[in-house]
């Protein structure tokens, strides 16, 4: 797909991967919340080995084009490309967006953490970010440290989709798209439920409601 048609899937349940070292149970988790409707699915896995992380990527990238969704790597640019994932998502400390579009190419999508700062947004989507991401909104347990982001924040137009991140559940999700956020980057509230398939499609409720 193209970088256009791809940025044009930046709206709805952004799935974020749970640290997982059983790479079966991984793809079966994932497999579930795609069929509940995910069309945006980033790899994260903080717990992983490089070897493990590329097997991983690479099951991934193949499950994501059996379902049509939108693959992006969190972090690494280097494994984004190896495993022709659609894109990468940067945090403060993973390098520049010019140094990744490099590595990536013209078609790839860019994503950048901007935490609870609107300044670091504007200067990402100069660099040339395709959306940018803001939180944590509510506390989180996969980064109970994270600084926490304001509502305000997803009122500004940057010219590019905004992801919230943070916390998120069914409960106070539909906050964040009515203040705009275009996508709901979410990890534990899709794969630790009981349901997987069911949690997606319940998230995914939320945006035809707005």
């Amino acid at each position: 797909m193209s970088r256009k048609i791809l940025a044009t899937k930046l709206r709805g349940l952004y799935a974020i991967t749970p640290d997982c070292n059983d790479t079966g149970d991984l793809l079966h988790r994932v497999r579930r919340a795609l069929a509940g409707g995910v069309h945006m699915l980033q790899y994260r896995n903080k717990l992983a080995n490089t070897t493990l992380q590329h097997e991983q990527a690479l099951a991934l990238r193949g499950l994501t084009r059996e379902f049509g969704a939108v693959f992006i790597v969190n972090d690494d640019a280097q494994l984004a490309a190896k495993v022709d994932a659609d894109g990468v998502h940067l945090g403060a400390d993973d390098g520049e967006v010019a140094a990744a579009r490099a590595l990536l190419g013209a078609e790839k999508l860019i994503g950048v953490s901007c935490y609870n700062r609107a300044e670091l947004a504007r200067q990402a989507v100069v660099a040339g970010a395709d959306y940018v991401a803001f939180g944590a909104f509510f506390s989180s347990s996969v980064k109970p440290e994270a600084v926490r982001a304001e509502l305000e924040l997803l009122r500004q137009d940057y010219g590019v989709p905004v992801v919230a991140i943070g916390g998120i559940t069914l409960e106070n999700g539909g906050v964040l798209i009515e203040a705009g956020a275009d996508a709901l980057a979410v990890i534990s509230a899709v794969f630790a439920a009981s349901d997987v398939q069911q949690a997606a499609q319940d998230f995914s409720k939320l945006f035809s409601k707005a």
